[in-house]
């Protein structure tokens, strides 16, 4: 019997690759012939790099950037099995664990980092780009990435200006003659689910401002920031960014990659999907386990979990998810291909403990499940369920 496991990361307790090795053991202590195979995946946030690197036999390249505060920062860009294509999560370089929470200031972080990361790949030869862009510390509109790659920015009398969300305010005009001509000959492909705009209540600003430390005044300043550079940029390329879906993705670097790169938008989750081949190895499977540490209503808007079951729908494969917590709604990941849902929790216990035993509750629980699907196949002589022995 062939089964694919394929968890994203229980964040704060297990990696997507520590995940699947749990479910291994639980599923072998249940069938210890069973013919396993580990897809550790991720929907574009965290992981995406080392999930793409792993499935494709590829290398990490570590490198020195600057971070959100332009403090040094130890990043890692990933070159895929074909030698061509890069991996960057613009958290390793900008992203919101590299800040302390009482140091959060999207007035004044950058993206700056995230553009020597993509410079470093272009040194490198890679002229294929998938950029993950979750867990951005910044608002900045992309314009630090910008200027790491040779945009420049004045303000009204022609002095260079600095970095920040705040800085967009100021800027009179865009200079663009030395941005890096090997942009135009890559390609660009940005894995993100947010389709929010620009500009406006549900802009940027408004609506992940908040998370990365702006109080509602900074909010508010945030907003027209963007509002005015969006303007410099219509005038610039005829690109109006202030309303466009997905230009807020990032604070605003979605709108830098639709102005300023040849790039394209898929949801994160397809083309992790996409790259580990998970069709080909679903084509053969008799089930597969996924997860990840929260299950609930927005699993269905393009989690990790909800991509695996609808591939593994076309095949018509059951497909077990376990979770380390279960919220409302999950009724509808059952009309996308979701067979049952589990709670890796047993017991009333803490969440502390809950994580620090992640690995031990996800083997549990994948043994019960595997239990009870063999009793499934036994019962019912190994017609719906089993596709191959």
């Amino acid at each position: 019997m062939k089964i694919v496991i394929a968890p994203d990361s229980y964040k704060g307790s297990l990696s997507a690759l520590e995940a699947s090795k749990a479910i291994e053991r639980g599923i072998r202590k249940a069938l210890p012939d069973a013919r396993t195979e580990l897809v550790p995946v991720a929907d574009g946030g965290e992981g995406t790099m080392d999930s793409l690197v792993a499935a494709t036999n590829g290398r990490k390249v570590e490198v020195t950037v600057k971070g959100p505060l332009l403090e040094d920062v130890q990043a890692a860009y990933g070159i895929l099995g074909d030698q061509e294509t890069c991996v960057i999560e613009m958290a390793s370089a900008s992203g919101l664990c590299l800040v302390d929470p009482d140091k959060l200031n999207p007035l004044v972080t950058t993206t700056y980092g995230t553009g020597e990361l993509i410079q470093k790949a272009l040194n490198d030869g890679c002229r294929k780009f998938i950029l993950a862009v979750g867990g951005s510390a910044t608002n900045d509109a992309g314009v630090g990435m910008l200027q790491a790659l040779g945009m420049r920015v004045f303000d009204e009398d022609g002095k260079p200006l600095g970095f920040g969300g705040a800085e967009l305010s100021r800027i009179s005009e865009i200079n663009t003659e030395d941005l890096d001509s090997r942009i135009a000959d890559s390609e660009f492909m940005i894995a993100s689910d947010v389709q929010n705009p620009l500009v406006g209540p549900n802009g940027a600003s408004s609506v992940f401002g908040p998370q990365k430390g702006a109080t509602p005044a900074m909010v508010e300043l945030l907003d027209k920031a963007l509002s005015s550079w969006a303007d410099l940029v219509e005038i610039k390329t005829g690109i109006h960014l202030h309303d466009k879906a997905g230009a807020g993705a990032a604070g605003g670097m979605g709108g830098a990659f639709q102005a300023f790169f040849p790039a394209e938008t898929k949801r994160g989750i397809d083309i992790v999907l996409e790259h580990t081949k998970m069709g080909e190895r679903l084509s053969d499977a008799d089930c597969v386990f996924t997860g990840e540490g929260q299950i609930d209503y927005q699993t269905a808007s393009g989690k990790t979990p909800m991509g695996v079951a609808q591939e593994a729908k076309k095949h018509g494969i059951p497909v077990f998810v376990l979770a380390g917590s279960i919220g409302t709604g999950i009724e509808v990941l059952y009309q996308h291909g979701v067979t049952s849902v589990h709670s890796l929790v047993s017991a009333p216990m803490p969440l502390k403990e809950a994580m620090e035993r992640g690995a031990e509750l996800l083997e549990g629980s994948a043994e019960q499940v595997m239990r009870t699907f063999l009793g499934a196949i036994k019962n019912r002589g190994n017609e719906l369920f089993s596709k191959r022995a």
